[in-house]
């Protein structure tokens, strides 16, 4: 899959940071700023982001996502829309901006089709899980469970957290990371889990054993970090 990303903001140069940001995480996805006035004021532009969304409508889009910033940065996303040669395929995320365009570059880089990479982003706004009352009865065991330890010297911060959730956005499965949901970049930041931690992971559905082989490789691999 090849999804673009647009983001919409009232400031050329946040913009253009969050582009930057997201990008260490997923070089392989066109993600295009799409911020300020056309004289490089703070506020949005109609043909600012009707340009960048024609521009990653191009060749080899799977489709596009598009993040925004504050509520005009929406309305002017919207607008632009209308003017789309093919609306149905451009997606508007509902969500925090900085942490939803990771979360979505991540899953673009994955692999994951536009409707995925759109949830990754939404999925961030997940509040933290609340904690489940005993089960009583019989509970279903997952279908696989492994335990990894966190050889990275950062631990859990920003960058795992979405290569794990953006990940996981594109599989059907669903995964427990020490009680955090594994699709939640938020959840799994707030693990706070430094180095040498032990990650438990519960999987269970048809992409179980994937999920298993992709977490393990990440997690003993550093996340690519030091």
């Amino acid at each position: 899959m090849s999804v673009r990303l647009v983001v919409v903001s009232h400031s050329g140069k946040i913009a253009e940071g969050a582009v930057e940001l997201a990008a260490q995480m997923a070089p392989d996805v066109l993600i295009l700023p799409a911020g300020g006035t056309d004289d490089g004021r703070i506020g949005t532009s109609l043909e600012k982001v009707m340009a960048a969304l024609e521009q990653a409508a191009g060749d080899g889009s799977d489709g596009v996502v598009v993040l925004t910033d504050l509520g005009s940065a929406v309305m002017t996303a919207e607008s632009a829309l209308e003017f789309a040669a093919d609306p149905e395929s451009v997606l508007l995320a509902d969500a925090p901006l900085v942490e939803g365009l990771v979360a979505a570059a991540v899953a673009a880089q994955a692999g994951a089709d536009a409707r995925a990479v759109k949830e990754a982003a939404e999925a961030v706004y997940r509040p933290p899980a609340a904690p489940e009352a005993p089960a009583r009865g019989h509970q279903q065991p997952p279908d696989a469970t492994a335990d990894f330890e966190i050889v990275n010297q950062a631990g859990m911060h920003a960058r795992p957290a979405a290569k794990i959730a953006g990940g996981l956005s594109g599989m059907d499965v669903d995964v427990s990371i020490n009680g955090a949901d594994g699709a939640s970049m938020t959840e799994l930041m707030m693990l706070g889990a430094p180095k040498g931690t032990v990650l438990h992971v519960q999987a269970s559905g048809p992409d179980a054993a994937k999920a298993m082989r992709y977490l393990g490789g990440l997690v003993e691999s550093g996340f690519g970090e030091p």
